[in-house]
């Protein structure tokens, strides 16, 4: 009986943390909307000198674009309270030790997001575009969709700011006990090939400049990784 309540008291949580992330991801996502074509401009930004115009080829495009603009602005302004919900509903499961560090863990992972966003969009995403804008010779002239535009750019923003979390991600772990800095070197050279493999499939095009412009990153992320684990398991 007490585990059927402690079942439906954890499921109960749960639904509550999901409303409030719902609620703060919606509120945000109305407070970018009305900001969505000045959004929409920046993301044109890494395209310039390639891309003149965007064109939309149904007439509700243009419209589910600048939602997702907004929806997409509203889950990157949301993320504190997002982290904040997801480390409190883990932290039950987590020993004292770990749980003083929910601070470290929403500011560390906003950030970390944020620099592999900014990381994607002036350095990954210029010369990636130009290079597969590139093959288009005199008898091919590109019309770029709109959606297509925004779902390929914010796909690479988003999977390079999820890529940066790994520093945090081995922060907490180390915490826990599941990883330590001695098996995460010992396992370097797998760790190589698997950030090769990452590279390739987020990289937008197949020449390998590219892809080694955001496997090296990983691969110092990694080893920052390393380190971080190092020092976290020391302190505990």
């Amino acid at each position: 009986m007490d585990n059927e309540l402690s079942l439906v008291e954890h499921l109960n949580e749960l639904r509550k943390r999901i409303i409030i992330c719902l609620a703060a991801l919606g509120a945000a996502a109305l407070l970018a909307l009305p900001y969505a074509s000045q959004l929409l401009r920046i993301l044109k930004f890494p395209a310039r000198g390639v891309i003149d115009k965007l064109a939309f080829f149904s007439p509700e495009e243009a419209f589910l674009i600048y939602m997702r603009i907004g929806i997409l602005s509203g889950f990157t302004i949301s993320m504190p309270v997002l982290l904040h919900q997801l480390w409190g509903f883990c932290s039950p499961a987590m020993e004292e030790r770990v749980k003083k560090h929910s601070v470290f863990f929403i500011a560390s992972c906003f950030v970390s997001f944020v620099a592999g966003a900014l990381f994607a969009y002036f350095i990954l995403l210029p010369p990636a575009l130009k290079f597969l804008l590139g093959f288009a010779k005199e008898d091919l002239e590109p019309v770029i969709s709109a959606g297509k535009y925004i779902s390929f750019v914010t796909g690479i923003i988003f999977a390079s700011g999820l890529v940066f979390q790994m520093p945090v991600l081995s922060f907490i772990l180390a915490k826990l006990g599941v990883i330590n800095s001695r098996d995460l070197r010992k396992k370097y050279k797998y760790a190589i090939v698997i950030v090769f493999i990452v590279a390739a499939v987020i990289t937008p095009t197949p020449d390998v400049f590219n892809m080694l412009m955001l496997a090296f990153p990983m691969l110092l992320l990694y080893e920052l990784s390393i380190w971080i684990s190092f020092f976290a398991g020391a302190k505990t």
